[in-house]
């Protein structure tokens, strides 16, 4: 085993009569209990693994696990990832498997209206307790499938956040029912109570070993180990692997009731889908029971919160196969939804001081060379494309548009800072069985944005990134956050004196903001250093979003200058920064963590205007009328009986649910009933329209009307 480190209704019964009398509360009116109204808890929804852990100093780890960025340097760390925190094991056929982004260790917040707190679930980075039982239980499963199928050969096993997998070539597809006969052969070698023995070996010996095993794969894993002494982990004397560690002592040491086999997907050898395909066994484990319990309960909610079923059942997106893998179609409820999110991030950025550009989606290859995309980023962009004997690529980044729009003036030290956001589509190639939903595509929209300043600016403008970060996430209802500075890497471009004055600015920008953050030395990219932001949702899974970096590298290869104060030049500092990521993968984010269920200033319809009675339509429509005026997002549903129209609401997420009868006609009211408040009874209409727009105005996360 090669491992790496990671351091993620019921039906209503038909109604009895169709009198309607406002002062009956809901219930009682329509003989049943509306679900939506009921605000059952959804948790979890499926995403990648790979959520770009901290690489520890043992060099042999992850040189054989397959990833994105394997064998090249990232040019724009702050534009480069579509999916920061997800992006997966690349050539893995199916990215749902034991990949659940879990509680991190903070404290879970509740489901917003649910009165429901869901405890932390510690991930393998947290517990080195984890760790190891995670670590030992891959091998044990190993184990227990060559001993079951004679032929398998064995390839990459590591521990993940909440769980780990192994690799292997094998003749035969496996089964749930071969899922279940390992999982008993790793209980049979749990309780023989096993010794894990660590054992020194020379690289000829090691090699010598695996030929007479007849292991090709660990031949080459070997041949990938920089390092010596080579050392192997044994289970008692009967199987052994390549392993750097950890483990436990004793295979007893794993609690058999605390570990299950979750899954099987393919995935190609090194990533490389011309190789081998592989079968990937997918497990988890915990120290408790209940741990697993817990965890196997929200890995099952997730499925209810799962972005892709959610946007086909409320007809927010879809990806046309028929059209192209990964490009996708927004349908009008998420258009609009899009559409809202789009307009606050405008507002709110020209309001801090933003200008908003507006780019090409093509430019000639000479930009992408000059930029050194496609020397380092070559084979995550679409082919180049002749116009007129001119090479021209569709653009995989918005950065080289910016430093063009940069070079088209004079620029003098008074014009610094200069603050440049663009929500960009950009193009880049994604394999098909790396795509997934909106958190993985072909064509996106980064949220980005970049600002040139002088070097003593650098703190402030970070402190106002930070601002920003803040007032924008929050207002999604984001408020905890993880922050992770990355400092210098060994290679890297830039003196050492701007390296200091760059770090000590960003460290100084976060103490300003009082901000706790890790620092993961070493881990900046080779043209700067950055801070990351983790956000935590509804439930209490993190998910990787915002990210600020500093850049000696763009204003360098494009000769960027601007006037100093004794008239000579100077290279700016570049900033690069994205607060969502891009639009698509912080929709889905948003969809799991509302669980479809958006409040009111986000919901593409706002509310639901039902008559009781085919009387009443037409009071229904001048009411509609009167709040579309006012700016609301109204409908009128007719055509159905009461009970089905409330019905249809429920499962399309309404969040008010505005009911008409004679009554309400007469008095010009109407019966407000919201999945927060339940039932308040028949309003004026005008207090309505008021309770609505304030709720809207103030950007309300709730859906209350009280």
């Amino acid at each position: 085993m090669w491992c790496r480190t990671r351091a993620g209704p019921r039906a209503g019964r038909a109604l009895a009569h169709t009198t309607w009398n406002p002062t009956t509360p809901w219930k009682k009116r329509f003989g049943w209990e509306t679900e939506a109204f009921r605000f059952r808890i959804h948790t979890w929804s499926v995403a990648d693994h790979g959520s770009g852990r901290k690489k520890t100093n043992r060099t042999w780890l992850g040189t054989c696990a397959s990833s994105a960025t394997q064998g090249r340097e990232p040019v724009d760390d702050a534009c480069e990832s579509q999916s920061d925190g997800t992006s997966g094991e690349e050539g893995t056929n199916d990215r749902n498997n034991g990949s659940d982004p879990i509680p991190n260790g903070t404290e879970a917040r509740g489901i917003a209206n649910a009165g429901v707190e869901l405890g932390p679930l510690p991930t393998s980075e947290q517990s080195e307790t984890l760790l190891k039982i995670r670590h030992t239980s891959a091998h044990v499963m190993a184990m227990a499938v060559q001993q079951i199928f004679k032929d398998a050969q064995v390839t990459i096993g590591p521990w993940i956040d909440n769980g780990f997998y192994y690799d292997f070539d094998l003749q035969a597809p496996l089964s749930d029912k071969d899922l279940k006969k390992i999982k008993k052969k790793m209980r049979y070698i749990i309780n023989k109570n096993l010794p894990l023995v660590r054992e020194e070996v020379s690289r000829e010996e090691a090699e010598k070993r695996i030929k007479e095993l007849g292991e090709p794969y660990k031949l080459e894993i070997l041949q990938g180990i920089q390092e010596e002494p080579i050392t192997i982990y044994h289970i008692g004397k009967e199987w052994w692997d390549l392993c750097a560690g950890p483990h436990l002592e004793t295979t007893g040491q794993i609690n058999a009731k605390a570990l299950e086999l979750e899954s099987v997907a393919g995935a190609y050898w090194r990533g490389d889908e011309q190789r081998e395909m592989l079968q990937r066994i997918y497990g988890t484990a915990w120290e408790t029971e209940e741990q697993l319990e817990r965890y196997l309960t929200m890995k099952e909610e997730a499925k209810k919160r799962d972005h892709r079923k959610l946007g086909k059942e409320l007809d927010l997106f879809s990806i046309q196969e028929g059209a192209g893998g990964g490009l996708v179609f927004w349908h009008p409820k998420g258009a609009m939804v899009r559409h809202i999110i789009e307009s606050f991030w405008k507002d709110t950025h020209l309001s801090s001081g933003y200008e908003l550009l507006y780019s090409p989606h093509v430019a000639k290859l000479e930009l992408w060379k000059t930029s050194g995309h496609f020397d380092f980023y070559k084979e995550n962009m679409f082919d180049s494309m002749d116009v007129e004997d001119e090479t021209y690529q569709l653009k995989p980044m918005n950065c080289p548009f910016h430093i063009v729009v940069y070079q088209d003036g004079y620029r003098s030290y008074r014009d610094l800072p200069i603050r440049w956001a663009e929500l960009g589509t950009v193009y880049r190639y994604e394999r098909s069985g790396t795509m997934h939903g909106l958190f993985r595509v072909r064509g996106f929209t980064q949220d980005d944005a970049h600002i040139f300043c002088l070097p003593e600016q650098i703190t402030d403008e970070i402190c106002g990134v930070l601002d920003l970060v803040e007032e924008i996430l929050s207002t999604f209802g984001f408020k905890t956050y993880e922050i992770n500075l990355s400092t210098k890497p060994e290679k890297a471009v830039g003196t050492d004196d701007i390296w200091t004055m760059a770090e000590e600015s960003l460290v100084a920008a976060l103490e300003r903001k009082h901000w706790s953050y890790k620092l993961d030395q070493g881990g900046g990219a080779f043209y700067g250093p950055k801070i990351d932001v983790k956000i935590t949702d509804a439930i209490g899974r993190q998910w990787q979003c915002s990210t600020i970096q500093l850049d000696f590298n763009l204003p360098e290869r494009f000769n960027l200058e601007y006037v100093t104060p004794e008239n000579g030049r100077a290279r700016p500092i570049m900033i690069h920064r994205a607060i969502f990521g891009s639009i698509e993968r912080f929709f889905g984010i948003l969809v799991e963590s509302y669980a479809g269920m958006f409040p009111i200033w986000l919901a593409p319809v706002q509310a639901q205007l039902l008559p009781v009675s085919d009387a009443q339509v037409d009071y229904c429509n001048k009411v509609a009328s009167e709040m579309r005026a006012e700016g609301l997002r109204v409908e009128v549903r007719t055509g159905e009986r009461l009970a089905k129209l409330i019905r249809n609401a429920e499962v399309q997420k309404i969040p008010v649910l505005l009911v008409a009868g004679q009554n309400e006609a007469e008095n010009n009211g109407i019966s407000v009933r919201t999945r927060v408040d339940g039932d308040l009874g028949q309003l004026p209409v005008k207090e309505v329209i008021t309770r609505m727009k304030e709720k809207v105005h103030s950007k309300c996360s709730a859906c209350k009307l009280t």
